[in-house]
């Protein structure tokens, strides 16, 4: 396993996230805690949860596995989504804040929290709250950095500059959705975060088990993430052309290098240029070990390319525009 800084920090983390989203549903407590112990016994130190996976649990389950050990865990967590019915039980106003620090910390069985993330923009509450009430939380050394999730690239941008302005604790990372079949974040974001030096640890590196390879042109699945009719990962925004030749390409280097698609597709993640940890998810623990393949070993430079290029977002203006007078430097 190998390490990286995040962001604008000096926060080192390994170069895979364990995601935890499935822990306590579709994934018991004692396969979740098995993992959990397995990616720290192989170098893994980042945990990635958020207060509203399967309402808590997955917080409980964390804390239960790393309370022995928790020095060695950087852990991230998040708050956002509403957590009860009441109108301030969701949202990004420093009650809600306050609420889900204190309710996480109890769930985790800690009492500071290394990375807290707010889940996505919120556009009741102003940045200025926000961002006011996570610099309290650093101060009072419930929470050690801050970073956040799902934002567009204007809403990073006014973030770091209100923070930068009053002198607030800064977002260190970035967490969007970035894939092989999900390269939108180059538009805006990606270039952001090299330009702020803010760490990226993408979600559904997979498509949602998309690039696993199990899917086949025109046959719709009727089980797994991809069957929804709901959510980032359904098949009816997976289902295209162009990523079924993505898909081609990813198994044709799979085959050359004797590895499966979902560690060729981790693996190509893991050595894009701003990409700092991706978080990955496992149901079971024989997918688990699966994706721990992804580790400690790197596509030919040749590889790599043809996989990125296959991927490609289409040419577009105003970036080829803007990409013409820079090359001209």
């Amino acid at each position: 396993m190998q390490y990286r800084v995040l962001g604008r920090s000096g926060l080192i983390v390994s170069e895979l996230c364990l995601g935890t989203m499935t822990f306590g549903s579709s994934t018991d407590e004692n396969d979740s805690i098995e993992m959990i112990n397995r990616f720290l016994e192989r170098g893994g130190n980042f945990i990635d949860t958020a207060n509203v996976y399967v309402s808590g649990k997955s917080e409980e389950i964390v804390g239960k596995a790393i309370r022995e050990r928790r020095s060695d865990v950087v852990l991230a967590t998040k708050v956002r989504m509403a957590t009860g019915s009441g109108v301030n039980e969701r949202g990004l106003s420093r009650k809600h804040i306050m609420d889900g620090v204190h309710n996480s910390l109890k769930r985790l069985q800690t009492d500071y929290i290394d990375l807290y993330q707010v889940h996505v923009w919120d556009h009741l509450t102003p940045i200025e709250e926000t961002l006011r009430t996570l610099d309290d939380l650093v101060a009072s050394g419930k929470v050690r950095y801050i970073g956040c999730s799902n934002f567009l690239g204007y809403q990073l941008m006014k973030s770091l500059g209100i923070s930068d302005h009053n002198r607030y604790a800064r977002f260190i990372s970035v967490q969007p959705q970035y894939s092989l079949v999900s390269r939108e974040m180059d538009r805006e974001v990606l270039p952001l975060c090299l330009e702020e030096q803010v760490g990226v640890i993408p979600w559904a590196p997979l498509g949602g088990g998309f690039l696993t390879g199990r899917y086949k042109r025109g046959v719709e699945p009727s089980e797994g993430r991809l069957s929804s009719k709901a959510g980032e990962s359904r098949w009816e925004l997976r289902n295209s052309e162009k990523n079924f030749r993505i898909l081609d390409e990813l198994l044709e280097v799979s085959r050359e290098v004797d590895k499966s698609p979902a560690q060729v597709a981790l693996n190509w993640l893991i050595h894009k240029p701003g990409i700092t940890s991706p978080i990955f998810g496992a149901r079971t623990l024989e997918q688990y070990e699966d994706n721990m393949g992804a580790a400690g070993w790197r596509l030919s430079e040749a590889q790599w390319e043809r996989l990125d290029q296959a991927s490609a977002l289409p040419s577009e203006y105003p970036y080829r525009f803007i990409e013409k007078f820079r090359r001209e430097l």
